[in-house]
């Protein structure tokens, strides 16, 4: 008798047995540790673009954290972005940016960003994004009365530019400015006949009147003078006409270390010796906003090459969606009444408006 009950009581030992450690809950994207990663990602964009405006987080639409050891961890990111009015070159600190309203025409970008976290320090390996702006019916359906965005290249758009560019340096003391590009511009037809343009400029070593004599010769100044600014002009051609023009210079503005001062945002794109009284189309020609664009390593980056890297990043967003199906069919599971199921952990929420 005392051997049938030690027997039937170790058969039954694994079953009081420690159950393994149940795996992390996923991350979401509204967790603290997300936004953190968000941020980061967003600032080395901001710093590596060379075009147009800075943009800011609108929503965090996917991530997926891999750990890879002790405090050391990857995360692959999805992120929607807003355009600001902040200019790329503009010293402004991004949170003190005001994000592009709806009805003034807004481009959203988007991105996909490789990130790695080292003892608390997220580092970005690799980022990919482009950008576009909202559709005419979008915008027309909301406010049939909204100016949408002219073509960057619009001949009414060059004029305007050009008539303003030296309409301010005639009236200036200041060394001449220098078209570098169009950022932005509307034209209006009702109730006035109204071009509105937003380009950015770059002191040359010259003055307004040596400018007259040979605006070739005037070169942006070098990089331990350097100054840059941003300018808005508008011309009201009907049913009077007239022109207005301010432009904000920002000063020398020390160079980031890490960043070649020809390789920041809103340098690369200057065109020496052109001309800018004939007007200088931009670089995004036909188009209603310079894109995005970007895809970028990098250099110190563990992988060998950025295919390898957004080649994970496909293979992360597989593993993410078949994720979220087993997850929809574990909610088929009967729930007793009342049961209220939490929130999805992504997408995130939306800071600013949905496009």
């Amino acid at each position: 008798m005392k051997a049938l009950v030690a027997l039937i009581l170790l058969v039954q030992l694994p079953i009081h047995k420690a159950l393994p450690a149940a795996p992390p809950a996923p991350l979401g994207c509204d967790d603290p540790e997300s936004e953190a990663a968000a941020q980061a990602a967003v600032n080395y964009i901001n710093a590596h673009s060379h075009h147009g405006y800075k943009f800011a987080l609108n929503r965090i639409e996917d991530v997926r954290l891999v750990p890879q050891g002790p405090n050391n961890d990857i995360l692959f990111l999805e992120l929607d972005l807003l355009e600001t009015k902040c200019p790329i070159l503009s010293p402004t600190p991004l949170e003190n940016c005001t994000v592009r309203s709806f009805t003034e025409h807004a481009v959203e970008g988007d991105c996909d960003v490789k990130l790695q976290k080292v003892d608390g320090t997220f580092s970005v390996l690799a980022s990919k994004c482009h950008s576009h702006a909202d559709s005419s019916e979008d915008i027309l359906r909301i406010c049939p009365d909204c100016t949408l965005l002219a073509s960057l290249n619009d001949t009414e758009v060059l004029e305007t530019v050009s008539a303003a560019l030296n309409d301010y340096n005639s009236k200036s003391t200041d060394p001449y400015l220098r078209l570098l590009e169009i950022g932005r511009a509307k034209i209006q037809y009702y109730p006035a006949h109204a071009v509105v343009a937003e380009f950015a400029v770059g002191a040359t070593n010259c003055s307004a009147e040596e400018a007259k004599a040979s605006v070739q010769a005037c070169q942006l100044l070098p990089k331990d003078q350097s100054n840059f600014g941003f300018c808005t002009a508008v011309m009201v051609k009907r049913p009077s006409q007239d022109l207005r023009v301010d432009c904000q210079l920002y000063g020398h503005q020390v160079p980031i270390p890490a960043i070649p001062l020809l390789s920041r945002p809103g340098v690369t794109y200057a065109h020496p010796g052109q001309d800018t009284s004939a007007g200088l189309a931009p670089s995004a020609v036909g188009f209603t906003t310079h894109n995005l664009g970007l895809s970028h390593s990098n250099p110190v980056a563990s992988e060998s090459s950025s295919s390898e890297v957004f080649r994970s990043m496909l293979s992360a967003k597989s593993v993410t969606k078949r994720a979220v199906a087993e997850a929809a069919q574990h909610d088929k599971v009967p729930r007793p009444v009342g049961f209220v199921p939490p929130p999805p952990p992504c997408p995130g929420k939306i800071r600013h408006f949905d496009i």
